[in-house]
């Protein structure tokens, strides 16, 4: 980047978190039509959780209110410090029987997301126990009967989907609505 603060865009509506604590995740969001398929998938499958299809880069985690300011000046300086990359989905995997979960595997660009979680992780108050190493992939069937896990899986065996990765985003939980996108990071900026 040559000189000056990360450009982003502000998605919250001027809403701020009340509370002494929010909850916090980021992830890259999948664009249209492949966004909308595989979202679409998930509702199919029965899978309660049916958020919007996305690759995590930060888990759900609760910080405090107070520390949500320092969180998005490390995050555009995170996004101001990686370039934009191309990322590839291709075909199905599980991790089952550790838990009952299908995905769409991210082929190209592997990398590039785990070094952006690393990155991301390493903000001012964020203190999160991962319950399993980093392994970017977006989700599309969770906790489902195994025969609409099979499913989900076999009919996404030939899936396959390119593109620019030039953003990502904090998303916002307050417990009292959906997770919200509170502000998007441009990646190289």
């Amino acid at each position: 980047m040559a000189g000056g603060a990360a450009r982003s865009v502000d998605r919250s509506g001027g809403v701020s978190p009340t509370g002494d604590t929010i909850q916090i995740g980021i992830a890259v969001d999948i664009p249209e039509p492949w966004g909308a398929q595989l979202t679409r998938r998930r509702v199919e499958a029965g899978d309660p959780l049916a958020v919007p299809a996305h690759v995590t880069l930060l888990g759900p985690t609760e910080i405090q209110t107070a520390n949500l300011p320092a969180v998005e000046r490390h995050l555009a300086a995170v996004a101001a410090g990686h370039l934009p990359f191309t990322l590839h989905l291709r075909g199905t995997g599980t991790f089952r029987p550790v838990t009952q979960v299908v995905f769409v595997a991210v082929a190209a660009g592997i990398s590039e997301c785990e070094l952006l979680a690393a990155a991301i992780a390493a903000a001012p108050g964020l203190q999160r126990q991962a319950r399993f190493p980093y392994h970017p992939h977006v989700t599309v069937a969770q906790d489902v009967a195994p025969e609409a896990l099979d499913k989900v899986y076999e009919d996404l065996a030939d899936f396959s989907a390119t593109f620019e990765v030039d953003a990502f985003t904090l998303f916002s939980h307050s417990g009292e609505a959906r997770w919200q996108p509170r502000r998007d990071f441009r990646l190289g900026d």
